[in-house]
């Protein structure tokens, strides 16, 4: 499949994961952690490219226990739970966030969104999927020489929770694979496609070494609403522990290029500290 029938088979999917991903997330996250002193809370798991209507939420709103720990991830945990929910969000350390991009990589939008993480001097984090790593396996290097952290997004983009056991297993396997080859080592980190978690996405994932990530903040730019949308969308939703989602592929990119070139310099001046998560060892 090349990536124009990669980006089509990605948007005729998108008129069924509305309503089958938060069928798909019912169980995936119920209740989140809440913070010492507050009452618990009960959340779906947001869908993106799913549920265009969702309002974002505030980062509040989302709340998990921490994922321990900054810094670039080098080897594989020798053991990983099966988690029941993905993390939403990070702990609060030195007032962090993470960026995240989906999707790619992709020749026409990735290397801009290297190039202002690059100028900045700060990390982030890419969610691959394994068509589009397969014929980029040239920007996987440089996401390693630069130290950004590489996450599996499955081979094709599927809604997971249609797939059976040994297709899930499949698609993760076959990405992990591409991701080995080109950025030295697999990834630790696996997201869903629509925010669509189901238990044996979480069994599977771990079994393979992987930890369930999704996000506080949606920038909603797969609806392409914006530069100056997905910049409001960041800044609005900024705080201590925030995880963003943006897009690097999956369609036309460049708002979300530009709009990181907006937002960023104004993240970093306000204090936050951009990085990744690094995995804790069990």
């Amino acid at each position: 499949m090349n990536k124009d029938q990669f980006i089509s088979r990605r948007r005729a999917l998108l008129a069924g994961a509305a309503a089958l991903g938060a069928a798909g997330t019912a169980g995936a996250v119920h209740l989140l952690g809440a913070e010492p002193g507050s009452p618990a809370r009960s959340a779906a798991a947001p869908a993106a490219g799913a549920q265009a209507n969702r309002a974002v939420r505030r980062p509040s709103a989302y709340r998990l226990q921490p994922i321990a720990g900054y810094g670039p991830a080098r080897g594989t945990p020798a053991r990983t739970l099966v988690r029941h929910e993905p993390f939403l969000r990070m702990s609060d350390r030195e007032h962090s966030m993470v960026l995240t991009f989906d999707d790619g990589p992709d020749t026409r939008y990735t290397p801009g969104i290297l190039r202002t993480l690059k100028a900045h001097d700060v990390r982030a984090m890419f969610f691959v999927c394994g068509e589009m790593a397969a014929d980029n396996k040239d920007l996987l290097r440089r996401m390693s020489d630069e130290g950004h952290i590489v996450g599996n997004h499955t081979w094709s983009h599927p809604l997971m929770t249609r797939l059976g056991r040994s297709a899930i297993r499949s698609q993760m396997e076959r990405t992990s694979d591409v991701v080995e080859e080109a950025y030295g080592e697999r990834p630790g980190w696996f997201r869903a496609p629509y925010g669509a978690w189901n238990r044996a996405v979480f069994e599977i994932g771990a079994d393979l070494g992987m930890e369930p990530l999704a996000w506080t903040v949606d920038t909603l730019d797969w609806t392409t609403p914006g530069a100056g949308s997905i910049e409001r969308r960041v800044m609005k939703g900024a705080g201590p522990g925030v995880v963003v989602l943006s897009h690097d592929a999956g369609g036309n990119r460049s708002q979300s290029v530009r709009a990181l070139r907006d937002y960023l310099p104004r993240l970093l001046d306000s204090g936050y500290h951009i990085t990744v998560p690094r995995r804790q060892l069990t």
